[in-house]
């Protein structure tokens, strides 16, 4: 019997609210599902679907403390995308101001990837599937 179906979202607290809408809804291309200010705790909540329905959710919070990410902090490594043309997603986030680290490939699946970060140093990887 498989318990989980699938991952349903992902949650990332920015910094700054503004700057990291506009990555993951301009730059990064995510769909806006909803947006919502919760005045009782100064947050925003920001609903995004990515193409195969999965989410990613925004959220502000006043003042939130910073989270260790390097070198290989406990927690959680990295989100990875899933995409069909590396290359062209590259280029993409390159063209932005977004710097991207050389592609590797995976040596246990052959498959090419890269890493890259929010703007709030989130390291977030692009994985080719395709």
């Amino acid at each position: 019997m498989t318990l989980l179906a699938g991952i349903h979202h992902v949650a990332v607290i920015a910094s700054d609210y503004a700057r990291s809408r506009d990555f993951y809804t301009r730059i990064l291309g995510l769909q806006v599902i909803a947006e919502n200010h919760r005045p009782q705790r100064d947050s925003w909540k920001l609903d995004l679907r990515l193409p195969d329905g999965s989410q990613l959710e925004l959220f502000s919070f006043p003042d939130p403390p910073a989270r260790p990410s390097r070198p290989e902090a406990r927690g959680l490594r990295h989100l990875a995308f899933r995409v069909d043309a590396l290359d062209a997603v590259v280029a993409h986030l390159q063209s932005e101001g977004v710097a991207c680290e050389p592609i590797r490939v995976d040596e246990y699946t052959g498959r090419r990837f890269t890493f890259f970060a929010d703007p709030d140093d989130l390291p977030l990887e692009l994985y080719e599937t395709a």
